[in-house]
């Protein structure tokens, strides 16, 4: 045959990647140790026309190696830089077919969202052309390889970064040599190219054969992998998956005599420990084997009669049986004889209450998902197992008269007697290596004794639980109905024909996997769906034992179908990439054509279907599995006139972000509910600190969250590369430099002030105070999309801070290199760009546009100084209004209402009534009407606080506290006492009951109201306040306890700390500070908008921006994750542009049928009903609308206008009005 042809080349400049480089064909690849290597199929390849064409493309270029059979082509002259330097025979050439199987371990430890991979010589290493992907294990990254047996192959490791470059290690090449049959490991270090190689045998041990010492075996490795992790060796018997792959305790000894050691290595410290962790500790200590260890959980898990398992204890529970089951917790002989029945009772126990939990109403998605990983850890309990003498047959194998003494010996003494005595996970590890012994040779061991010691195993692997999945699933196929089985029988068809399909090497095989892993995907979730239909009954108290060891069975293989989901989606990951990926999809879109999404979407759609199947949050998937049928459904050209593929873009986007959210959801409660148990039982117990360190790493990368979150990732990519969007986005523009510091959320007084800062922050409500954080913040780049006009973005324009959001990994991995450094922030409505503040002419910027590409602009004016072009200085003091204190008992008509008696809003909302009325005349040109309403409304005004604390005898120890809060310190917590205890006196005043009588009589007896807060430092055009003060809704005067502890509620809110910190960096004495209360009728509106009357990104006086969200407007205001719709709508020519589409999870509704108790109902939103996402006529309409009130109230109130209001049915109400920042 052919020899392989190999040519490398050296780049001058070091350039690399793993990228096609522009107008080169395959086989021209860069890397960062310098190096490229042809294509190892193309003829003589590197032919003179293909040399001068990479010439043009990389000038720099060097060969320095010539590999072939035939002479070299010759010294191309046109490129001095250009020189042959030496010809060498490439040699390791085998014959195809002859196999050595090779397994690569690389002990290295990467940022959470990155990969290892390897890329190499031989093909299976991806012919220095393709990354091969490595899996992570708690042992480190693994590869299994089949390589060409004889061959010498070169090879690195790289990191697969959050961006999807790659960091190579350092060094040579690594080179091995293939002997010429067996199956080796070979365990390697990071950045140690040439670190010492040894091919580790993956066949038996050594063994000392002595009466008393242990044989140190492990199990034979040369296993195809199939089903969920299962495997199969060449005689055909499936080994283990839990138990065996992960076991991470003592090898197997194979004693020939009854002297097994009574010692026992081990910790326990129970210092600092309470509660479940306590109990287990203690627990250990004193229960030397399996069953006794079993038994500490299940008294923990039982030990509240009836009232329900505590979250905690059932955390702590799954973390020690998983080190039970992979050893890292050994069982031990303690004396005692207690066969497996034994433990089958205590499992039984165990199973029954879980199941209890799991049937519960109020059972918590956090709850559901600790439970499901409780199960796998039980052995079953199947009358087998639960007679009084189970497992009968080892037995009779270790009196076989067919097989050596000394063999007889082993089984007797290392898995019979210790099985009957203290039966423990360790039996089905030394089973397996037995197993794996005797059938390594054919013909060594008689075919009967072989027949019964597999059965014996798979017996054994039955009580463990540890079968495969196909194995599971036959276990159950008697208890099925005709239509389970012919649900049962499609995906067996599906999975064995997915299996004979591979995974292909062409985009063709990659596409026609696709076709195959989604209908194996769609087969698994209907049986699953089937499986777990049977269970939804719940467990009777009086079920018969049999029944709920069947029931046992049926929820073993239901969680099994969710890891084998796992499997295919991350397949078809793989396959996606192989057909070309993100770009792939991407150049899709941008021909108007939705066809190569179709596996994609029904991917994630079923991924999701995965979750809601698991309960986790159910509604929430079940709205995003109808919204991505539906764009899908439409299609590009859509429903009525939208024919526009950046409005389907947009619309995939909120859903695909959304599902995001979900999978974020699921990480952040097990980042909640691990780390800190993990850590603290691990210490205690003396585990390995690299177990404990990715434990919780570990449950999210095994979890079909993690393949769906990749998914939804490579698609968000897609759909804004198509866009021209690099993922940023900017709420105020402008041009600031600082120092890069990282922090999870903006908490005030958190930062010092030696510097100007610029905040790479992780989370926010929307609701925070960006100044109250340190004067000395300049910027903000927020790791997440956030409402434009939400009072984190008001803010942020009112004190001139520039602030950016940022949804793209890759985007925010870069950032984060910047970490601690001096960095230059310049946003803009066309580009976001972040540079290391040194790095560039001082008079010369670079901006990242919209499209993604880069220009070149002149700086305005210098930036010589450390001094942002965004002040650093405080703002002046805000000119708070005069106030005016009304007499006690004095209830305020909304007209009367003004700025001195009542606040700005109150104020405002008075005019708006008087507005209102006018408004029903006014049309603009193109015959839009202006009109709105406003609701009723009744003011409590300033003073009546006031007057409610003399009354009540506080006003004495208030007035200190208010004072003492003007110097109150941030640090030691000093403030914050102050604040509570304000909060504390101010909540506990309530309304005398002339006053709640005359709000009463004012409106219908069953009208439920909104309280507001109308203080005199907000509202105003030097401060705002938005958000900053509480608004209660779904109250009632008819219940005054509810009412008046409302109203008091709105008062205090005038000394939370935000606020008392808030008046300090605008220069209001506290003493000052005033608060009325607006009492108006509440509205119950099917969308709730804010609105800026100039386009608050590029001050477009011309266009009026609408931010709007189902239900009440608290959504919009702050405190939820999600985007609104926003609408940018022209105030003369009536055009109307959607910016973005809604995607907060939930809307906040008030039901009629519902107590009126300060309280709201969160409701669930499927977008493919609401108008707003799916009718393009109905958001032209709701735009001019909204444009026209808005300019409306710009001219009468003479400035640009931030609005709140809502809309019900056709009816436009405005709440709220004031001065835009």
């Amino acid at each position: 045959m052919a020899l392989p042809h190999l040519l490398q080349y050296r780049f001058q400049n070091g350039a690399g990647g793993l990228a096609r480089r522009g107008g080169v064909e395959d086989g021209f690849w860069g890397r960062n140790a310098g190096d490229v290597k042809c294509h190892p199929q193309e003829a003589l390849g590197c032919r003179r026309k293909r040399l001068q064409k990479a010439w043009r493309i990389f000038p720099g270029m060097e060969i320095i190696s010539f590999m072939s059979d035939k002479a070299p082509v010759g010294r191309l002259k046109r490129n001095p830089t250009l020189m042959l330097a030496q010809r060498k025979v490439y040699t390791n050439v085998t014959c195809q077919g002859e196999k050595v199987t090779l397994k690569l371990r690389l002990e290295n430890q990467v940022q959470f969202g990155e990969h290892h991979a390897l890329i190499g010589s031989a093909e299976c290493m991806g012919s220095w052309q393709h990354k091969v992907m490595m899996r992570w294990t708690e042992t480190g990254w693994v590869a299994d390889l089949d390589v060409d047996a004889g061959a010498q192959v070169e090879y690195k490791y790289v990191v697969v970064l959050k961006d999807g470059n790659l960091r190579w290690e350092g060094g040579p090449n690594r080179v091995l040599e293939i002997p010429h049959q067996g199956q080796f490991e070979v365990i390697s270090h990071w950045d140690n190219t040439q670190e010492q190689v040894l091919l580790n045998p993956q066949h038996e041990k050594a063994v000392a054969e002595t009466s008393n010492q242990a044989s140190p075996l492990v199990a034979n490795e040369s296993e195809e992998k199939i089903g969920n992790g299962s495997h199969l060796t060449a005689d055909g018997y499936s080994s283990s998956t839990t138990f065996i792959q992960e076991w991470k305790g003592n090898e197997v000894a194979f004693m020939k005599d009854n002297s097994h050691s009574q010692e026992r290595a081990g910790k326990w410290d129970t210092a600092g420990l309470e509660g479940p962790a306590l109990h287990i500790v203690e627990g250990d200590h004193n229960s030397r084997n399996w069953w006794r260890k079993l038994e500490v959980v299940r008294t923990l898990l039982t030990s509240n009669e009836g009232k329900g398992i505590p979250l905690d204890s059932l955390v702590y529970s799954s973390i020690y049986l998983k080190w039970i089951n992979t050893g890292q917790i050994p069982c031990n002989e303690d004396g005692g004889h207690h066969r497996p029945n034994k433990h089958a009772e205590i499992s039984r126990l165990i199973f029954r209450e879980l199941e209890w939990i799991s049937s519960g109403k109020n059972t918590s998605p956090k709850e559901f998902s600790v439970i499901r990983k409780i199960h796998p850890c039980l052995p079953s309990f199947k009358s087998e197992f639960t007679a009084s003498v189970p497992l009968t047959r080892i037995r009779d194998i270790a009196h076989r008269n067919d097989i050596p003494h000394d063999l007889k010996q082993e089984i007797k003494h290392t898995i019979q007697n210790k099985l009957h005595r203290n039966a423990g996970p360790e039996d089905l590890v030394a089973t397996e290596v037995l197993l794996s012994r005797v059938t390594k040779n054919p013909g060594d061991y008689s075919e009967a004794f072989i027949e019964q010691l597999k059965l014996f195993y798979a017996e054994l692997k039955d009580f463990f639980n540890a079968g495969s999945l196909t194995e599971q699933l036959e276990g159950i196929r008697p208890a099925f109905d005709e239509h389970q089985v012919s649900v049962l029988d499609d995906f067996l068809l599906k999975k064995k024909n997915l299996d004979e399909v591979g995974q292909g090497s062409t985009n063709g095989t990659a596409v026609k996997n696709a076709d195959s892993l989604i209908s194996t995907l769609h087969a698994l979730t209907s049986l699953r769906a089937a499986i777990l239909k049977g269970l939804n009954s719940g467990l009777r108290n009086d079920a018969p034992d049999e029944a709920i060891a069947m029931r046992q069975k049926w929820r073993l293989c239901e969680i099994g179908l969710e890891d084998y989901s796992f499997v295919l989606l991350s397949r078809f990951i793989n396959a996606l990439n192989m057909a070309g990926g993100a770009t792939w999809l991407a150049e899709e879109l941008r021909t108007m054509k939705i066809e190569k999404w179709r596996h994609s979407l029904a991917a994630t759609v079923l991924g999701i279907r995965q979750l809601g199947l698991s309960d986790w949050h159910q509604e929430e998937c079940m709205a995003l599995e109808n919204e991505l049928m539906a764009w899908q459904a439409a299609g590009i050209t859509g429903k009525g006139s939208e024919k526009d593929t950046h409005n389907w873009a947009l619309r995939l986007k909120a859903t695909l972000d959304r599902a995001r959210r979900l999978c974020e959801s699921y990480t952040d409660t097990i980042l909640h509910l691990y780390p800190e148990s993990v850590q603290k039982l691990g210490n205690a117990l003396g585990i390995p600190d690299d177990t404990v360190r990715t434990y919780a790493e570990a449950e999210i990368r095994a979890s079909v969250v993690f393949q769906l979150a990749k998914l939804c990732s490579l698609m968000l990519k897609s759909v804004r590369t198509s866009m021209g969007g690099a993922g940023w986005d900017a709420l105020m523009p402008g041009k600031v430099v600082g120092k890069l510091v990282e922090v999870e959320r903006i908490v005030p007084g958190s930062l010092p002030s030696s510097e100007s800062i610029i905040l790479l922050v992780k989370k926010a409500d929307g609701d925070e105070e960006v100044k109250a954080a340190g004067a000395n913040v300049v910027g903000i780049i927020l790791q997440h999309e956030l409402p434009h006009l939400s009072h984190l973005g008001v803010r942020a324009r009112q004190e001139k801070v520039v602030f950016v959001t940022c949804e793209d990994e890759e985007q925010v991995a870069r950032v984060r290199t910047l970490l601690g450094q001096s960095v230059k922030l310049q946003a803009s409505p066309d580009g976001v760009n972040l540079d290391p503040y040194e790095t560039k002419a001082e008079n010369e910027l670079t901006v990242v546009t919209s499209a993604g590409s880069q220009e070149r602009a002149i700086g305005e004016g210098s930036l010589g100084s450390r001094t942002p072009l965004a002040t650093l200085s405080k703002p002046g003091p805000v000119s708070q209004s005069r106030v005016i204190v009304s007499p006690p008992g004095v209830v305020l008509e909304l007209s009367k209402a003004v700025t001195a008696n009542a606040g700005a809003k109150a104020a405002a909302c008075g005019k708006l009534a008087v507005l209102a009325e006018s408004s029903s005349k006014v049309f603009s040109e193109l015959g839009v009407p202006a009109k709105f309403s406003v609701p009723k409304g009744k003011v409590i005004p300033f003073g009546a606080m006031e007057a409610a604390l003399q009354d009540s005898g506080d006003a004495k120890q208030f007035y200190s506290l208010l004072q003492n809060s003007e110097t109150g310190q941030i640090e030691g917590g000093f403030l914050d006492n102050i604040c509570n205890e304000l909060q504390a006196i101010v909540s506990a005043q309530r309304l005398p009951k002339s006053v709640i009588d005359d709000i009463s009589s004012s409106f219908p007896g069953d009208a439920r109201l909104i309280v507001r807060s109308s203080a005199n430092v907000e509202d105003l055009a030097g401060m705002s306040g938005a958000g900053l003060y509480e608004s209660i809704p779904n109250v009632r005067p008819s219940d005054p306890e509810t009412f008046g502890k409302a109203v008091a509620q709105v008062w205090a809110s005038l000394y939370t700390r935000r606020a008392v910190l808030s008046r300090r960096m605008a220069g209001v004495p506290q003493k000052d500070a005033a608060m009325a209360v607006l009492v108006q009728e509440l509205l119950s509106p099917n969308l709730s908008f804010v609105l800026h009357t100039v386009s608050p990104i590029d001050q477009n006086d011309k266009i009026v921006q609408a931010e709007l969200a189902v239900g009440l407007g608290e959504t919009l205001a702050s405190g939820t994750r999600g985007s609104p719709w926003r609408l940018a709508a022209h105030k003369f020519d009536g055009s109307v542009r959607t910016l973005a589409y809604a995607n907060f999870s939930e809307a906040l509704i008030i039901q009629a049928d519902t107590v009126a108790d300060g309280q709201v109902v969160h409701k669930t939103i499927d977008y493919s009903k609401e108008p707003l996402s799916v009718n393009q006529d109905y958001t032209k309409e709701l735009g001019q609308r909204l444009a026209t009130a808005g300019f409306f109230l710009e001219q009468k109130f003479g400035v640009p206008q931030d609005i709140e209001g809502c809309v019900i049915g056709k009816e436009v109400f405005i709440v709220q009005a004031r001065p835009q920042p």
